[in-house]
């Protein structure tokens, strides 16, 4: 089974390897590494672990944080694909769909961005609604988002009133970026955290920016 997790470790060299060779002692296999954030001294990092079936996910806390300056921010399942270029490959396709090109960001926006659901929500005379959802986007639907419209790509605050109480139950981390100028945003779910960091903001605003350039 493979498990994402997120880590803090210090931004030196040899940090990486001795995280390799701890996740190694208690058998779990790093299949990718990407950097989400640099700050003075600190890195974080997802990887991509496997671990032998019937394994439990606390080993992985437990062997990582027992190296000094290390500390996991977040663990859980992961079934995407390990591809490399994620946001090029998800603009290609959104640019070549027939139809429903709203519903392949979305899909895509999930998987790329490493979040449990991703929606286009647009503003309309009744208030905001949601355009399209990806699979597991949340049935209960805010009835106002008083951010919209953006300008800017923006962490939300998940304890916001206009957030449904469902969301906040499951601790949902939001972030939204605007949808070039047509009064739609992506917005972002996830479930249970971690926090947005400031590199992962740029990447949705850049795609973003990108995709509404495509759509039109």
């Amino acid at each position: 089974m493979s498990y994402l997790l997120r880590v803090q470790l210090p931004d030196r060299p040899g940090s990486l390897g001795a995280l390799a060779v701890a996740l190694g002692s208690v058998g779990a296999d790093i299949l990718s590494l990407d950097v989400v954030d640099r700050g003075t001294g600190f890195a974080v990092d997802d990887l991509v672990v496997d671990v032998p079936q019937g394994a439990l996910p606390d080993t992985l806390i437990t062997a990582s944080e027992k190296l000094v300056g290390v500390r996991v921010d977040s663990i859980r399942p992961y079934s995407g694909m390990l591809d490399t270029h994620r946001e090029l490959e998800l603009i290609d396709q959104v640019a070549t769909a027939r139809d429903d090109r709203l519903q392949v960001l979305v899909d895509g926006a999930a998987r790329v961005l490493r979040v449990s659901w991703a929606s286009v929500v647009g503003t309309g005379p009744h208030g905001t609604f949601q355009v399209v959802g990806s699979m597991g986007a949340p049935e209960t639907q805010a009835g106002e988002m008083p951010w919209m419209p953006l300008q800017k790509p923006v962490v939300l605050d998940p304890e916001a009133d206009w957030v449904p109480t469902v969301w906040k139950d499951i601790d949902t981390k939001l972030a939204a970026a605007p949808l070039g100028h047509s009064g739609r945003a992506l917005l972002l779910g996830r479930a249970g955290g971690p926090e947005f960091r400031p590199s992962e903001i740029a990447r949705l605003g850049y795609l973003a920016g990108i995709v509404a350039t495509v759509l039109g």
